[in-house]
């Protein structure tokens, strides 16, 4: 197969991935409403998401490595297809949270063979994917939720309409993945003694690689959640609030696009360092803005500082040959997770205490350690990929 074609097969699945869970997204206060759910119910309910990944992701790594990536792909999009349908069709708070444990399950499983695969192709041909492949996911999220949004205004129920999405993307999804191809070393060769277990500690570089991403993720848990409530507390930003995250996300899409060329130029050390010094300058821009105005240009300074750490992270992490691909990549997945939750309720608590503007600023120290541990990116001696087999 051509490397172009690999590549471009890569792109296509990442892309497709997001599509169902964007349009849930953009579906979750109908099912609110259908379910007669308050605040405090769904937010107990969506805990259900980040259970399952994190209750996933320790077993998937090993999974993962023994199947290999593809075979995982294939799998998981089957196993994701219908998990990411169930949630808009349960009957209370319980069965919906039950259900998006289920979610977040298929959703670790597929994306840690997505990212695997990813980095298998990039090895194997030679050129620079992880970064675009990620842009390709940014692209597919927002796509779906402006589907979801799109049959919402149709009238089309949020389960019916969900299921759709899912119906569609599903066989695709399997397809792309049969197409993908097939390395004869893809899966973690039994009885390798060079390597530790999946299941044993990570080592001082990967743990290196993790807390650089603690601080990148922790970022973009806080856009997510904050972004919103900062233009609404400072500015008194009614309606249209939400525009302070939908700046950061393209931002994040569009540094994503761009990495893998600047990755080419600069080195992946170099270009951690200089995103995690915008992040940084963001957020330093956020906390002095006097305007709306120059708020956006901090949000869209900080989605470019924290657009390429997730996808240099996963590169550096599944370069390290001290284990399989998958077990590391799993264990970095985890701790992004974790920094992805852990950074919402942090700068909540310093909002309540001091102020929004704090809240933000409370970033500065774990964006500081990510731009000091930016070195642990540097890549291992490149290791020969064997060529696809034919079949």
């Amino acid at each position: 197969m051509a490397s172009s074609t690999a590549r471009r097969l890569v792109m296509l699945v990442f892309f497709l991935q997001p599509l169902a869970f964007g349009s849930w997204l953009a579906r979750i206060p109908d099912v609110q409403a259908a379910l007669g759910l308050g605040p405090a119910g769904l937010a107990v309910a969506l805990i259900g998401l980040p259970v399952g990944t994190l209750a996933t992701l320790p077993f998937a790594g090993p999974l993962v490595g023994r199947i290999g990536a593809r075979n995982a792909i294939i799998s998981g999009f089957v196993y994701y297809g219908v998990a990411v349908s169930i949630p808009a069709f349960t009957t209370d708070a319980a069965w919906l949270f039950a259900a998006l444990v289920l979610t977040g399950s298929a959703l670790s499983f597929l994306e840690l063979g997505l990212n695997v695969k990813a980095d298998r192709v990039e090895k194997a041909t030679g050129r620079l994917l992880m970064n675009t492949a990620h842009g390709c996911w940014s692209l597919g999220m927002m796509a779906g939720s402006l589907i979801g949004a799109g049959l919402a205004l149709s009238g089309m129920e949020a389960r019916w309409a969900i299921l759709m999405v899912a119906l569609v993307t599903l066989p695709v999804g399997v397809g792309v993945g049969i197409a993908l191809p097939r390395y004869p070393a893809e899966a973690a060769p039994a009885g390798e003694g060079s390597r530790r277990s999946a299941w044993s500690l990570p080592g001082w570089s990967l743990l290196g690689i993790c807390l650089f991403v603690f601080g990148i993720t922790i970022t973009e848990g806080a856009m997510a959640d904050w972004a919103a409530v900062f233009l609404r507390d400072v500015f008194a930003v009614q309606g249209s609030a939400g525009i302070g995250y939908t700046v950061f996300a393209l931002l994040v899409a569009a540094g994503r696009f761009g990495g893998d060329m600047l990755k080419a130029r600069f080195g992946a050390v170099r270009l951690a360092r200089v995103c995690a010094g915008l992040a940084l300058l963001g957020i330093a821009v956020l906390y002095l803005s006097p305007s709306v105005p120059v708020a956006l240009v901090g949000f869209g300074i900080v989605g470019l500082g924290a657009s390429v750490g997730f996808p240099l992270a996963v590169t550096a992490a599944a370069s390290l040959t001290d284990r399989a691909a998958s077990a590391n990549v799993a264990v970095l997945s985890f701790i992004a997770l974790l920094g992805f939750l852990v950074g919402p309720p942090v700068i909540g608590f310093v909002a309540e205490a001091l102020d929004m503007r704090a809240g933000l600023a409370a970033l500065v120290p774990v964006l500081v350690t990510s731009f000091i541990l930016a070195g642990r990116l540097e890549p291992a001696p490149a290791v020969p990929e064997p060529k696809p087999s034919p079949a």
